[in-house]
Formats: structure tokens, sequence, C-alpha cells
């Protein structure tokens, strides 16, 4: 073994730019005691060449939990959870620090969250603190693959106060009141449908609205529809809607849904013109009943949807979800920071540099502002607070990424917009 880490480290010191070559070298360090700091130093260097590499900054997660640098292995932990890029057993070490800093809550909560998506993750000391495993191990698989109870609501989104406003009135008001709806013979239900340029918080909106009124969630991926056997992609599209109408109220969302709803004009195989047939005889529910269930769709380009989605008792709700204004930016900026050490932070000067920016990038922003402070932090082990200076440099490097975005859109706003659908982006763009 020594004499392989020998020759990758000449082959790194040969080639210093060659990240796979040094990927291969920390993988083989990671288990080797002795070999810590070099094991630091190359995690370091790597990621100077390749700074977004998911792999070595869970590695060097894991490293700084078991050097004993709690705060950083748990600054770095979170920014990768929060881009859905912590590896399951970084995730146990995140619970594993956050118990030794005496927060059960957090380890608690991480903790449930890594034995419910492997059972065999436990740890002992976690075992015996929480005294959950046996539950966990125990239980039988159920439709939890999709059902979800989110604990966010609409406080937890930062800005979009007309799109809460819009779905306040249209979906939650009628949840609240059901029996004075019943009474005017108007169904709760029905089907909603999110549009505007990418990275807007259209998914965390519709999450938030099932939280809102304590809602079960499925949150529907192409993958779990599309099958490449025929029939299949019908039958798991209605399985998914069995297990909605089951478990009302329940808030179904579909991202991208342009892709499973496109144009059928557009097509030439059958087989996409049957799924697209399959989901608008699941909207209407004429051989079961929809009541209680809310189907949230959500597209950047809805120009591409099939205009029978549009049809009153589909998705007849359609909203445009533009990116945030400044207020929202600054409540977007403060809900991101929360848990993340900064000084006092001007959060107005640093909106000044965001313009035309969607959450999305105000999160690439902080990305960006952090992996400054995490340099120093990797010398030091000890992490800096984030400050307004460190904000602005960053947004100076960062470009919006709505732009294209709307280029496209004003074109059909303008000379595609018959309907009316694309008024919101004209008064918008005004």
């Amino acid at each position: 073994m020594k004499e392989e880490i020998d020759e990758l480290i000449k082959a790194v010191d040969a080639s210093p730019e060659n990240t796979y070559i040094r990927l291969l070298l920390i993988r083989r360090l990671r288990n080797e005691k002795e070999y810590k700091d070099v094991l630091s130093h190359q995690l370091t260097e790597l990621l100077k060449y390749d700074p977004q590499n998911k792999e070595a900054k869970n590695y060097l997660a894991q490293l700084y939990f078991e050097t004993g640098k709690l705060s950083a292995c748990i600054i770095l932990s979170e920014e990768l959870m929060e881009k859905a890029q912590l590896f399951p057993d970084t995730k146990l070490i995140l619970a594993k620090a956050y118990y030794a800093e005496k927060d059960m809550g957090k380890a608690k909560e991480i903790y449930e969250e890594v034995l419910d998506y492997d059972p065999d993750l436990f740890d002992d000391d976690l075992d015996e603190a929480f005294r959950i495993k046996l539950d966990y191990l125990e239980d039988e698989y159920t439709d939890s693959h999709f059902l979800q109870k989110p604990k966010m609501g609409f406080s937890d989104v930062g800005g979009m106060s007309m799109v809460k406003k819009e779905i306040d009135l249209k979906i939650i008001k009628p949840l609240e009141h059901a029996e004075l709806y019943a009474k005017y013979g108007k169904k709760v239900g029905g089907g909603l449908l999110l549009y505007g340029p990418p990275g807007c918080g259209k998914t965390y909106i519709a999450k938030a609205t099932a939280g809102e009124i304590d809602a079960n969630f499925i949150n529907v991926s192409l993958n779990d529809i599309l099958d490449m056997f025929i029939g299949n992609s019908e039958k798991n599209l209605h399985d998914i809607f069995e297990i909605a109408r089951a478990n009302t109220p329940c808030v179904m969302f579909i991202d991208e849904i342009d892709a499973l709803g496109a144009k059928r004009s557009d097509m030439r195989q059958t087989g996409g013109k049957n799924v697209i047939n399959q989901f608008l005889a699941e909207l209407d529910g004429l051989e079961a009943n929809n009541e209680g269930i809310l189907v949230i769709g959500a597209t950047n380009m809805p120009w591409h949807l099939d205009s029978a989605f549009r049809r009153p008792g589909r998705f007849d709700r359609i909203i445009f979800v533009p990116p945030p204004d400044d207020d929202g930016k600054i409540e977007i900026l403060k809900l991101k920071l929360k848990d993340k050490p900064v000084s006092q932070v001007d959060y107005k000067s640093v909106v000044k540099h965001t313009k035309d920016y969607s959450g999305a990038d105000l999160d690439a922003m902080i990305d960006i502002a952090i992996e400054g402070k995490l340099e120093k932090a990797m010398e030091t082990g000890v992490p800096e607070p984030l400050g307004t200076k460190d904000l602005i440099a960053a947004a100076k490097k960062h470009k919006a990424s709505t732009v294209d975005w709307f280029t496209t859109a004003k074109n059909y706003a303008l000379f595609a917009n018959q309907s009316g659908l694309y008024n919101d982006i004209l008064k918008y763009i005004k």
C-alpha cells in the first residue's frame, strides 16, 4: 500500500492539474491513519483545481470530524446537504458532529433521515442516545417512497408574496372551508401550473403549500413514471395517483411537466401520446375521485405544454413565478444564511449587485462566498464569518441565469400570446 501511495504522490506532483489521479490518491489515503496530514493537503489541492468536486468535499467534511474540527465539518456538510450532494455516510457524520456539539435536536433529526434512507447506516452511540434503530429496522415497506409530510410552510420560503397570495386564495382557502365550497358544488383540489425561469422556487412553494395545509406531499419525477416497456408508464402514473387518492389531502408535485405533457402534435411515437392521454384521464378523475388532491405542475417552458392540459378542470389555474424582487431577495438571503456564520450583513447593498438573480442564483452567490472562506478555514481550521464584502465580491463573479429565459419568453409573449397566457411576462418585463 505504501509503495502504491508513493507512486501516486509522484504522479500527482508531476501532473498537479490531473484531478483524476489526485482523486485516486485521496481514495487510497482515506483509511490510512498515518496519512491524515497528506490527505488534508491533497483534498485542499484538489478543490483548488476542481472547487465543485462533491466527492472531495464529502471526504473533507469527514476528515474535519475525524480531526476534531466540528464546526468546519458542520458548515461544509450543511452546504452539501442544501445542494443534495451530501453522501449518506457523510450525513451520518453530520449527525455525530451535532451530537458531539450537544445539539440533540439536530442530531436526532438528521440521524432519523439517515436511517430512513438506509437502516444499515446505524451508529451505536446515536442508537443508545435516541433508541430509534429498531423502529426503523422493523418498519415494513410502504408508500413512503413517494409520500412525504413537509415540515415547511410559506414562512420558510423567501419572497414570492404574490404567488403565496394566489395560492392562498385559490388553494388553501378552499381546503380550509371545504364544507362551504361543497354547498356551492365546488370541488376541493384540482390542478395548478407554475411557470417561470428556472431556479425561482417552484419546487419550494409546492412543498410549502403542502406544509401550510398539513397535507401529504408526493414529489413525482419523470423516472418514477416513464418506462421502456409499453404500457408500464401509464400504469406507473395511475399507481401514483392511486397513492394520492388514498392519502388525501395530498399535494402532488410534477416538475418539468412539459416533458411529460408535451404537445401531442409534435410526437411521432404512439407511446408518448398514450402517456399524455393517461395523464389527462387521471386529472379528469373519470374513474376515480380526485377530491382533496391538488396537482401542481412546474415548467420553465409552458409553450411546449399540450393545450389540453390548460382546459378548465385540469391545469386551469396558471401562475407566473418571476425572479424575486429586492425585498424577496433579502428574505431569501436571511433564510439561507440563518445557520451559517455571518457578521453584520448590509442586505440592501448586497441586493443592489444581484440584478435578474433567481433564488438559485442567490444560492450560487453564497456558495462562491463560502468557498472563499473555506479556503482560509482549511488552513486555520477556524471558520470565519461571511460579511457584506464577501457576498458582493461573489455577486460580481456570478452571472444571472434568468436572462436567457426571458429572451426566449419575450418572443412567445409578443408573438404567440393570443390567449393572453403570457401577459404576466409582459408586465414583468415592462
